[in-house]
């Protein structure tokens, strides 16, 4: 396309890397950045049924997301198709489109649908390719054997990039830097690599580049414009999907997903959510790959007075147990709770169980707050502990003694702090 077709046309980045690289983390830099000046229209895909990331993306330049669920490389290429046609109605209301790819995407049928179908190459043309690298995972991934006839997605990836983010370059030590490089550039020589991390880079580096070469992609895979080929997927790849409404304990979640990573890490490419914790305005957003496991109350992320308070997950990985995992997961619904403020309970502090009195519930993502029975002269930090669960592994009943506080004295003490 010619210079002067560009300049009539809107400009499309592809993101794309594999499961966790940081793409969606780049995508916050980019639309949090008041460098560029620019409106964004964002199209976020996701492998599973259930979006995550358009609740996580920050709004700050978005003129509108759109959804697409599935592998926009192939099932639902037509859905990319379909969304390029209707944004057109929204001119100008955006300078620029952003398409994030699911980490199991080949972005070459992505880029493709830019040059073979009339009326997307009439209203857009494609400025570049940006691909996310996990320094950590990478190699990984890389040397990963498929099926035969099955593609490995993290190679064309790299091979398709017009630019290369090599991502999480703090987590791996020189001698493996230097081997991740040497692999991605065995695979593409001619895209520039910037290390970076948590993908915080300047916008001016990923956008308005003029990077897409067709002529060297052409070079490269002569088949790139034929659109008879097929992307076939790993069918022990798949993803576990889960949305209700309702709210859950986050501590249990912990709990339970760090089982989960001693067991099932290797198998596991890739775990996200956004959660409604009891007791908070805050989302609780967390994620995940292999080993890795980050998560926490985000307070650039609040619930809305008209939001349906909810919880979103999304496991991705091989041989995934699908019922395992959604039954753990539903395990940590927050459901009515067995005491009150004022029971009398037992608190096991882990050598042993310990006389208490229920003084608050759901505090700080934890069923109770307990007051603990301290005998006089007891070398103890605080006199109050937390529950996580409310199952009688950690707090149990018992009859109340001569030592009980009415709840209109515990709400008094509350008032005033604890």
């Amino acid at each position: 396309m010619s210079s002067a077709a560009e300049k009539s046309t809107v400009p499309v980045t592809i993101l794309t890397g594999f499961l966790g690289a940081g793409k969606t983390t780049l995508l916050n830099h980019i639309l949090e950045s008041p460098d560029h000046g620019k409106r964004f229209a964002i199209i976020e895909n996701e492998f599973g049924e259930v979006g995550v990331d358009d609740k996580v993306i920050k709004e700050t330049s978005v003129e509108l997301i759109e959804v697409i669920n599935g592998c926009v490389c192939c099932t639902v290429r037509g859905d990319l198709v379909k969304v390029l046609k209707r944004l057109e109605e929204k001119f100008p209301s955006f300078d620029a489109v952003i398409i994030e790819t699911t980490g199991l995407a080949d972005p070459a049928p992505v880029a493709q649908t830019f040059f073979v179908d009339e009326d997307v190459a009439r209203s857009y043309h494609l400025d570049g390719i940006i691909t996310v690298v996990d320094a950590k995972h990478i190699l990984q991934h890389l040397n990963e054997e498929k099926p035969e006839g099955v593609e490995n997605e993290s190679v064309e990836q790299i091979a398709f990039a017009d630019r290369i983010l090599l991502n999480k370059c703090d987590l791996v030590d020189k001698e493996t830097l230097d081997e991740v490089m040497k692999a991605i550039t065995g695979i593409n020589s001619h895209a520039e690599i910037v290390h970076t991390t948590y993908s915080k880079l300047e916008p001016s580096k990923l956008l308005n580049i003029g990077a897409f070469d067709l002529n060297r992609v052409v070079e490269m895979d002569p088949g790139f414009l034929n659109t008879d080929g097929e992307h076939q997927h790993d069918s022990t790849v798949s993803s576990v999907s889960v949305r209700f409404e309702g709210e859950l304990n986050y501590m249990q979640l912990k709990m339970w997903i760090r089982q989960l990573m001693r067991t099932k890490a290797d198998d596991l490419f890739r775990y996200k959510g956004v959660l409604a914790v009891k007791g908070s305005a805050m989302k609780y957003v967390f994620q995940g790959v292999h080993m890795l496991f980050s998560g926490d109350l985000e307070p650039s992320f609040k619930w809305k007075d008209d939001e349906v308070r909810e919880c979103r997950f999304v496991f991705i990985g091989r041989n995934l147990d699908k019922e395992a995992l959604k039954l753990g997961i539903m395990e940590c619904k927050v459901e009515p709770l067995r005491f009150q403020v004022c029971d009398c309970v037992q608190a096991n502090i882990g050598q042993h169980w310990m006389d208490g009195q229920v003084i608050k519930t759901w505090d700080e993502g934890y069923p109770y707050l307990i007051d603990l029975d301290i005998e006089p002269g007891t070398s103890a930090c605080t006199s109050w502990g937390w529950a996580p669960m409310d199952t009688d592994v950690f707090v149990r009943a018992r009859k109340c003694g001569e030592w009980h506080m009415s709840k209109e004295k515990w709400d008094l003490i509350l008032a005033n702090g604890i």
